[in-house]
């Protein structure tokens, strides 16, 4: 399979709503306002940094 910008980002949305998901439906989970306002962000900001990686890391192999 070949990942271009509209399945990465489909991929990457999914990760994070089923995680969010997961945590709300928690039954001894946190409150909702704080998994939308703190935990939820902070996932979308590390999933983003790890992407870049990822990609640097792809275009080091792919080029060495």
């Amino acid at each position: 399979m070949e990942l271009d910008l509209p399945k990465t980002i489909a991929a990457f949305v999914l990760i994070i709503a089923l995680g969010t998901a997961g945590l709300m439906t928690m039954p001894m989970g946190m409150a909702p306002d704080t998994i939308l306002m703190m935990v939820m962000p902070s996932m979308v900001i590390f999933g983003a940094i790890m992407l870049v990686l990822g990609i640097k890391h792809g275009e080091y192999r792919a080029t060495n």
